[in-house]
């Protein structure tokens, strides 16, 4: 990877070259990628793969005209072309009364140091070994009885961003990952399941065998998997799928959503959206995290937000073209890639924890679902309707009791929200992290 002010130095000259062609601004972006795996499965290495990416991306505005080029070519002899096409690509561009670069008065004026990048390089036998570990450990689960393979993995990540406006920052991050699906039991009786870890260093990532052996005896558990009557019943999510409810929430609060009215939200700012005392967060300056950014794709500075304060819903994520659109200024939301223009996304996203721990928090139930894995993806971000086909547990009296596979969950997100109840038991295993959640209420289609 090429050092950080030779990255600066490039962009600069990009951007440079671009005024001079006729654009009234403009900005650049390069994303350096490495990464590294390797596969065992069935007790033979399957492959050891790395590839290494260099990708460009140059946004140009001429007026109220916008265009964005990406390339993979970064030498500058290359650098006069790709101005010549992004300049005639913008002059033919539809108007865009909110296209433009963030405001200066934004823009982040330090980087902070998120501890991101952990220094290390593992070696090929490192990682065939972390792999097979995992498997090995799995394997060993009294019931297992085919693999679907481990895998362990390093990959390294540079950002650099540089503006017309006169920002340019730098960043860089690694990432150390583990992962193992196995199956148990025989014939028409089979299960599958898994279980994974990932950290920005290594030395907060999960023993590869503690890995192996929570995804055996996750597919040992499902065996016997049955049928349940359609009914209303409380709904556990395990901390595996509860983020994905969250994920939802923050589809609904973007900007860009929001501002084309396609939003079940839309209506919602300053409301109550949960119930009294949740919290939802999204922090990009959280050290160590998975989505933590020191500045966002446009060069303003990151910040926490609280989203949801005591239930209420306080802000959208706004990058500076929707915060135009909505008469808000960007609250540091922006993401892209080099093909594309910013839009809104979370960096750490968080539904905070509640009191109760998993066990107190389904004691009281009767009948219910405990929810470990969801299919499909039947969510409507217009209406909120919510029905997506999911696998899980039986709850009868306060205890998980046997598998249960094949049904369907319905509700309205609106509704669900309203009536979410978070436990004690949050960890922080990716960028949108929530603990397990009870909702009231729902319909459970079955047979």
């Amino acid at each position: 990877m090429q050092q950080a002010q030779d990255r600066t130095d490039l962009l600069q000259d990009l951007i440079a070259r671009a005024k001079k062609a006729g654009a009234d601004a403009a900005d650049a972006l390069m994303v350096e990628s490495t990464s590294f795996g390797a596969s065992y499965r069935l007790g033979s290495l399957e492959d050891i793969e790395r590839s290494e990416t260099q990708d460009l991306g140059l946004r140009v505005m001429v007026g109220q005209q916008q265009a964005v080029v990406s390339t993979t070519d970064v030498a500058p002899r290359a650098f006069d072309s790709l101005v010549e096409r992004v300049i005639a690509m913008a002059k033919v561009a539809p108007e865009d009364p909110y296209c433009g670069l963030a405001d200066p008065a934004r823009l982040a004026k330090t980087v902070a140091d998120l501890e991101l990048d952990d220094g290390s390089d593992p070696r090929a036998e490192e990682l065939v070994s972390r792999a097979q570990a995992a498997e090995e450990a799995a394997l060993a689960i009294t019931g297992v009885t085919n693999s679907g393979g481990a895998g362990a993995s390093f990959g390294r990540a540079a950002i650099t961003l540089v503006t017309s406006d006169g920002f340019s920052g730098h960043y860089g991050g690694s990432t150390h990952s583990v992962s193992c699906s196995v199956l148990a039991g025989e014939g028409t009786d089979m299960e599958r399941d898994y279980d994974y870890s990932t950290a920005r260093h290594f030395s907060d990532l999960e023993d590869p065998s503690k890995i192996g052996r929570e995804a055996g005896e996750k597919a040992v558990r499902r065996l016997g998997a049955r049928k349940v009557e359609s009914c209303q019943v409380p709904i556990i999510y395990d901390p595996r799928v509860s983020g994905g409810l969250v994920g939802h929430f923050a589809g609904a609060i973007s900007g860009a959503s929001v501002a084309r009215g396609t939003s079940f939200l839309k209506d919602s700012l300053d409301t109550q959206v949960f119930s009294n005392g949740i919290r939802i967060t999204d922090d990009p300056l959280k050290k160590r995290g998975r989505g933590s950014k020191p500045f966002d794709g446009e060069g303003v500075q990151t910040e926490a937000l609280t989203l949801i304060d005591d239930g209420r819903l306080t802000t959208w994520l706004l990058d500076t073209s929707t915060g135009k659109q909505l008469g808000l200024p960007s609250n540091g939301r922006a993401a892209r890639g080099t093909g594309g223009s910013p839009s809104p996304s979370t960096t750490n996203l968080t539904l905070e924890a509640g009191s109760l721990s998993p066990e107190e928090l389904m004691a009281d139930i009767t009948s219910g679902f405990y929810v470990t894995e969801m299919i499909g993806m039947g969510v409507n971000g217009v209406t909120g309707d919510y029905s997506r086909g999911a696998s899980g547990f039986w709850i009868e009296n306060g205890q998980l009791t046997f598998p249960v596979s094949e049904i369907t969950i319905a509700g309205n997100l609106k509704d669900m929200f309203a009536n979410i109840t978070p436990a004690s038991d949050l960890e922080f295993k990716a960028a949108t992290n929530a603990p397990t959640v009870r909702i009231e209420g729902m319909t459970l289609a079955g047979t």
